[in-house]
This record gives structure tokens, C-alpha cells and sequence, in this order.
């Protein structure tokens, strides 16, 4: 598993041989390459795992919340063991 944030689907972006969509990440709109998932089709409300600007796996709300579980506790700066 890779360090991924999760996004929303909102829309197909023209143009660019369909290899892009708009994805809402945490209330900013970005554009994200879909290239590396060819055999996966993206429907606006559809939750992705977003590395470096490129999906690399389509999610579900629950996967979403707990990849953001995940950012959260690494950036927490508990110490939970030596």
C-alpha cells in the first residue's frame, strides 16, 4: 500500500484522450490522471486512492475515511512505541 489520498470523483475533464477527471481533495478541485486503471470506469461520487497526481485504486467511502484515518495518525506526531 502506498501513501494515497482519498478524492471524489466530480467529473470527466475533455479532452486529453479521456485520461482525466476532476476530483474534489479535501474541498480543493484537482485534476487527476486515471491512465494507470484502464480496465476502471469513473462516475461523479465515486471515491479514488490519489498518489502523485495519478488514481491508483477506486475506493468506497469506507476505504476513503480510512485512508484519511491513516494521514491523520501519521501526522499526529504520537509516539506509540520505540
Amino acid at each position: 500500500m502506498c501513501l494515497g489520498i482519498p478524492g471524489r470523483v466530480v467529473s470527466p475533464v475533455e479532452g486529453y484522450g479521456g485520461q482525466l477527471i476532476l476530483a474534489d481533495v479535501a474541498g480543493e478541485l484537482r485534476r487527476v490522471n486515471i491512465g494507470m486503471l484502464p480496465e476502471e470506469t469513473f462516475a461523479p461520487g465515486d471515491w479514488v486512492i490519489i498518489h502523485m497526481g495519478f488514481v491508483v485504486e477506486k475506493t468506497d467511502a469506507q476505504g476513503a475515511e480510512a485512508a484519511l484515518t491513516g494521514l491523520r495518525l501519521m501526522g499526529s506526531g504520537l509516539d506509540e512505541g520505540p
